[in-house]
């Protein structure tokens, strides 16, 4: 219902927001509906929108977990390489601004990995060349270069120019046969050694992340049941390692056929995941471990037939039901793909097929988005890590806190074509940035969002798409700016003129603190650079994070939208009762 000119701001509190807190130019009051309100236009206001926006502040609709946006790392970083740098201090730096956090260790490769406890294989192998000094790097490094990290007892190098850039060669050179192997859907074997697995665990710890490890599913029987024997040996290294592990089995199993000619039903799937519970009990350090699964990919028909047979048999055996989602085929991406509305919308009908088939089974369970990227096939050059796909992972972010979702893994960290959030350079690339933002600014606790706007009336037969969208959380309680009892809103502009939007009822007077992030440099939405209030933003030359510094804004002052940008706003001493107490 709209709220008529004549409406003091005050009363915006006290009208039903509804549950979804997507706002959008068009103004529906909820995600999916594009009609606009039948508002008329006051004399004197020409050319411009006038968005009144409140929060309401008693009680929040969704509360998300601590760990929402987590991380997955690729094992094909065993194929190519990468693996052996996780000890390095910049990575391990930029992962821990993302804590707390998942590590989800996953990906088209799960299912062809074996464990081999043995701590180096190739250690008798190979003469004084490069690829000697890549796989030995941990015995071959300056002794000076390993700094013991006091705080956590953590293992972290520095290492070498050099090694970094033969590294750099050694990975263009696998990412060829990874390609191959990825458009031919013929993947050959990975083998995880004990001293792998170490430097997996060790980078996850250090780094304030909880791994979660995906075991190999596709280890059959005659009879097409679980073969357990690999997993088993890599449970027991782990356990006598006393690891701290959450676990998976398999990756995408819908696809089985397509990459082995095998298929798997989901509720064999189902009777897999109960042997694998069964046994976790039997190792008393996983006796009580967390098991997600089935991580399916799109919810097309058959996939959400297999969805409910795997419910039927093991819905009561995992801690929370997964798939993955991806917006754009990345071999034909442009950039205005992430500009369009009809994409950013297409993860919404994904999201109430999941939820259906979970509350029909089990109902209340935690479901989590795992391996969400901005397109598939690795990503494109220049689109896939530049400015312009934020629009999709920042709306992904808001859209599944607004539904519930409780945990989104982001694919990936590091080295996954073009879809990661650090490049092979280690440095962090545009999504990382718009993350760490996120995650100082956000907390769990999800508010419903109430706006009324003012508008021209459209163009007959014109459809007006919600082009700017508009979520609030209170503000995390780990960010010692701010007190408990403030709200963060976040705003993605679409349009290609500002807009500006009003703070009114319980926001209105207060002071509000702007971080602007747009593209730095002269690519535009292109740029893999981006500013924060201006400036451009970069780690620190002693290989620190930078501090976020916000622009303070005057107390009632309208906040004005830049054109194709994400801004968050954090409104202080708003007192919200919601965002008081944990």
């Amino acid at each position: 219902m709209p709220c008529p000119s004549s409406c003091p701001p005050g009363l915006l509190a006290l009208m039903a927001p509804g549950l979804a807190l997507m706002a959008t130019f068009s103004l529906p009051s909820q995600a999916g509906d594009r009609r606009a309100l039948p508002v008329e236009k006051p004399p004197g206001v020409k050319g411009r929108t006038l968005i009144l926006l409140d929060v309401n502040t008693k009680s929040p609709v969704r509360i998300i977990s601590e760990n929402f946006l987590s991380l997955q790392l690729d094992p094909s970083i065993i194929h190519d390489g990468w693996l052996d740098f996780l000890s390095s201090r910049r990575l391990v730096t930029l992962a821990r601004g993302l804590a707390p956090a998942f590590l989800r260790f996953a990906g088209k490769r799960t299912d062809f990995l074996q464990f081999h406890n043995v701590k180096n294989p190739a250690k008798s192998r190979g003469g004084p060349g490069p690829d000697y000094y890549l796989k030995n790097y941990e015995d071959d490094i300056v002794r000076s270069d390993i700094a013991l990290d006091k705080q956590k007892g953590c293992k972290i190098a520095q290492h070498p120019d050099i090694m970094l850039e033969l590294q750099r060669e050694k990975a263009a050179q696998m990412h060829l046969v990874l390609l191959k192997e990825q458009f031919s859907n013929t993947y050959s074997n990975l083998t995880l050694t004990a001293r792998s697995l170490d430097k997996l665990y060790n980078f996850a710890d250090c780094s304030g992340l909880h791994l979660i490890f995906a075991l190999n599913a596709l280890c059959r029987n005659p009879n097409n049941s679980w073969n357990s024997s690999n997993a088993l040996s890599l449970l027991k290294y782990s356990a006598s390692k006393k690891y701290n592990i959450s676990w998976e089995l398999g990756n995408e199993p819908n696809n089985y056929r397509t990459l082995m000619g095998r298929s798997v039903n989901g509720s064999q799937l189902g009777r897999d995941y109960t042997q694998l519970r069964s046994l976790l009990q039997l190792i008393r350090t996983y006796s009580r471990a967390h098991l997600y699964g089935p991580n399916i990919g799109r919810p097309r028909k058959n996939v959400v037939a297999f969805l409910e047979g795997f419910m039927k048999v093991a819905g009561g055996t995992v801690d929370a039901v997964t798939w993955q989602h991806y917006y754009i085929d990345g071999r034909v991406a442009k950039v205005t793909d992430f500009l369009k509305t009809r994409l950013l919308d297409t993860l919404s009908d994904q999201i109430r097929k999941i939820q259906k088939v979970v509350n029909t089974y089990t109902p209340g369970k935690k479901i989590w988005l795992e391996g969400v990227g901005m397109t598939s096939a690795g990503g494109m050059n220049n689109l896939s890590d530049s400015y312009a796909a934020g629009f999709l992972w920042l709306n992904t972010l808001g859209l599944l806190a607004s539904q519930g979702i409780d945990v989104v893994v982001r694919h990936s960290f590091l080295d996954h074509g073009h879809n990661h959030l650090v490049d092979q350079n280690f440095n962090p690339l545009p999504d990382y940035w718009l993350s760490l933002l996120y995650k100082r600014l956000i907390g769990p606790k999800v508010l419903a969002i109430h706006v009324a706007g003012l508008q021209r009336k459209p163009r007959p037969g014109r459809v007006i798409r919600d082009k700017l969208r508009i979520y609030a959380h209170c503000t995390s309680y780990h960010n010692h700016n701010y007190v408990r009892g403030s709200i963060t809103l976040y705003i993605i502009n679409l349009h290609r003129s500002r807009k500006k939007i009003k703070l009114a009822g319980t926001l209105r007077d207060k002071i509000v603190h702007q971080y602007l992030l747009q593209p730095y440099g002269k690519d535009g939405l292109h740029s893999k650079s981006v500013q924060l209030n201006g400036q451009p933003l970069a780690m620190v030359d002693d290989g620190t994070l930078p501090e976020l510094k916000p622009r303070p804004l005057r107390a009632g002052r309208t906040l004005v939208i830049p054109p194709l940008t994400m801004s968050f706003y954090v409104v202080k001493n708003v007192n919200a009762l919601a965002c008081r107490y944990r």
